[in-house]
C-alpha cells in the first residue's frame, strides 16, 4: 500500500444533492420545497411566527435589566489561586495578576479585570494586584501573610469618553 493510492470505500462520500436542475434530476421544478407558500421563498424567516396570532415570545412577561455600563470583572476564588500554586501553575513568589491569572487558566473574560473572592482557602503567602476583591478575601490573603493591592481599573466608556476629549482639545490647540 502506497500513501498516493489511499482512497475512501465506495459510497463513503456522498456528493450533494443538485435541486432545480430540470424534471428528469428528480428534484427539478419546486426543489423539494413542495407547492408555495412562505417556506417554498428565498429568504424565508418565520422563526416564532404563530399566523398572526401574538407569538410566545412577546406573550410571556419580561423581567430584568441588563446594565450596559456594569464593569466585566473575571472572578477568582482563593481556593482555585492556591490549587494552582500547589500544581504549579502559578508562581507564589511573584505578584499575582490579570495576566498571571490569564496564563494559568484562572481568569477568564473580564475585560475589566480581575475580582478576588474568599471561597476555598489560602495558605501560600501571595501578592495580588487586582481590579477588586471581597472584604473576607483581603482578609483571607492577610490571614495567609500575603498582601492584596486594588487597582483603580478606568471601565472603557469613560476611556473613550477621555479619548476623544483629549482628541478635541488636540484640535483645539492645533487650530490656535
Amino acid at each position: 500500500m502506497k500513501l498516493n493510492e489511499i482512497n475512501d470505500n465506495a459510497g463513503a462520500r456522498k456528493g450533494r444533492m443538485r435541486v432545480g436542475r430540470g424534471i428528469g434530476s428528480g428534484k427539478g421544478k419546486t426543489a423539494g420545497r413542495g407547492q408555495k407558500g412562505a417556506k417554498a421563498r428565498s429568504g424565508v424567516s418565520i422563526n416564532g411566527f404563530e399566523g398572526g396570532q401574538m407569538p410566545l415570545h412577546m406573550r410571556i412577561p419580561k423581567r430584568g435589566f441588563n446594565n450596559i455600563f456594569a464593569n466585566d470583572y473575571a472572578i477568582v476564588n482563593l481556593g482555585e489561586v492556591q490549587a494552582a500554586i500547589d500544581a504549579g501553575k502559578l508562581d507564589a513568589a511573584a505578584v499575582i495578576d490579570h495576566a498571571a491569572l490569564k496564563a494559568a487558566n484562572l481568569a477568564r473574560g473580564g475585560k475589566d479585570g480581575v475580582r478576588v473572592l474568599a471561597k476555598g482557602e489560602l495558605t501560600a503567602k501571595v501578592s495580588f494586584l487586582v481590579a477588586g476583591a471581597s472584604k473576607s478575601a483581603v482578609e483571607a490573603v492577610a490571614k495567609a501573610g500575603g498582601k492584596l493591592d486594588v487597582i483603580e481599573v478606568v471601565p472603557a466608556a469613560e476611556k473613550a469618553k477621555a479619548k476623544k476629549g483629549t482628541a478635541l482639545a488636540a484640535k483645539k490647540a492645533a487650530k490656535a
